[in-house]
């Protein structure tokens, strides 16, 4: 699980900013919304609120890069474009089978190189004290070296820097580093990271295969959606009766359209009234975005897995959504994750659903983007237990709030027209 992530100079991120998933165990409400492990306390959910374009998206970017990394891959972070600084930061600290880990990295985008790593497990006892142990540092521009596996840090000045350590050695030989390697990349692994406005149907349609407890778990999702179909299943091709006309075989919306698999994706069938239609023709972009989601929801909650998801509320009905945020707060979801970006107001409740520190805000302005939880809001700040948090955000007393002045550009638009007219006349 997620304990908190850093960034700086990264994306729309200039100043260092720190996005926690710790719980405040002083606040008792809902208690059944955090996971308790080894005297650590991790939220199972929290949301993300913010304008357009003001950074929100730049945060699921920064998991994926610190992901992308951990798995050897690029990591498809870009430094911060009104910076002249090529060097960017990013940092992890997460729970892996009960430990508590932390990994942080810099990288030059100019040179390709990574010029600092630290790798360290946490150690937190009953009182909330904390020891830290140093698996690893590597800091090129200070010349200091650090390893758990002692016959390492001789050879760290040699090493190349085009990538992170325990994929510039052969970890066999060395049994902490090749136990790094592990944590690191199964952790990785764990997480699932999407974007509603374009969600594949690729996971859903492979777990629909087989018929198992998998594939009638999903479709069970999918009907109590409340989505009035009787069954959703994956059919063989002659099940299905229907004659596709010449350049009406694919929907209209290009969302979830993948070429490749368009036979594949025309096999989910729903039922309405006993008959059968081909969802990808027949149901809506909503229904088909809940068919995509409930392979990732499922999955991750039957594995504890971490589900990132940009844009939750994206052609999903509000009620959907806050059920959904439900099933991960839930007593019976034991260590499964979901973070998520969203512009939905419902979902800013303190009265039913999350505790302060589960809602978050992404607010820009001319100077930077900054990064803060409902939590750092105080009654002295006006904001309690029994307060209307929904108000106090549609009045902009949270901040993270879009301003649009659109009747300039009707003005404009009627100034515009009526010189038009006159110059016809």
């Amino acid at each position: 699980m997620i304990i908190e992530i850093r960034a700086k100079n990264v994306f729309a991120f200039i100043n260092q900013i720190e996005f926690s998933m710790k719980a405040d165990m002083r606040y008792k409400k809902f208690s059944t919304n955090v996971h308790r492990e080894n005297n650590i306390n991790i939220l199972k959910v929290a949301g993300i609120y913010g304008a357009n374009n003001a950074g929100k998206t730049c945060l699921v970017k920064c998991i994926r890069a610190i992901r992308n990394v951990l798995l050897n891959k690029k990591s498809g972070a870009i430094t911060n474009m009104f910076t002249d600084n090529p060097i960017y930061e990013l940092g992890v600290t997460f729970l892996y089978e009960g430990r508590e880990f932390s990994y942080d990295f810099k990288y030059n985008e100019a040179k390709k190189e990574y010029l600092y790593e630290k790798f360290m497990q946490i150690y937190k006892d009953q009182y909330g004290n904390i020891k830290e142990e140093i698996w690893l540092l590597k800091d090129n521009e200070k010349g200091e070296y650090s390893c758990i596996d002692i016959e390492m840090s001789h050879l760290m000045p040699l090493l190349a820097q085009n990538n992170i350590l325990i994929y510039l050695v052969d970890t066999n030989k060395f049994r902490r580093l090749e136990e790094m390697k592990q944590i690191m990349s199964s952790f990785a692994l764990n997480i699932d990271i999407i974007n509603m406005n374009n969600i594949p149907l690729n996971k859903t349609i492979e777990l629909m295969k087989n018929r198992n407890s998998m594939q009638e778990k999903i479709t069970s999702f999918i009907k109590n959606a409340d989505l009035y179909m009787d069954n959703f299943e994956y059919v063989d091709m002659d099940s299905i009766n229907l004659e596709l006309e010449k350049g009406k075989d694919k929907p209209e919306e290009k969302v979830l359209d993948i070429p490749e698999n368009i036979m594949d994706q025309i096999r989910l069938v729903s039922t309405y009234k006993g008959v059968k239609v081909p969802s990808l023709l027949f149901d809506s972009t909503g229904t088909k975005k809940i068919a995509a989601l409930a392979s990732y929801i499922i999955e991750g909650i039957e594995h504890g897995r971490i589900l990132v998801v940009d844009e939750l509320d994206s052609s999903i009905h509000f009620k959907l959504t806050r059920a959904i945020v439900a099933m991960f707060n839930n007593e019976l979801n034991k260590d499964a994750q979901l973070i998520f970006t969203v512009h939905d107001i419902s979902l800013i409740d303190c009265k039913k659903i999350f505790r302060k520190e589960q809602i978050w805000f992404v607010h820009k302005d001319k100077e930077s983007v900054y990064v803060y939880s409902l939590a750092d809001f105080t009654a002295q700040d006006g904001v309690r237990d029994t307060t209307d948090i929904r108000e106090k955000y549609r009045n902009g007393a949270l901040g993270a709030l879009p301003d649009p002045e659109l009747i300039y550009s009707l003005l404009d638009i009627k100034g515009n027209k009526k010189e038009v007219n006159e110059y016809e006349e």
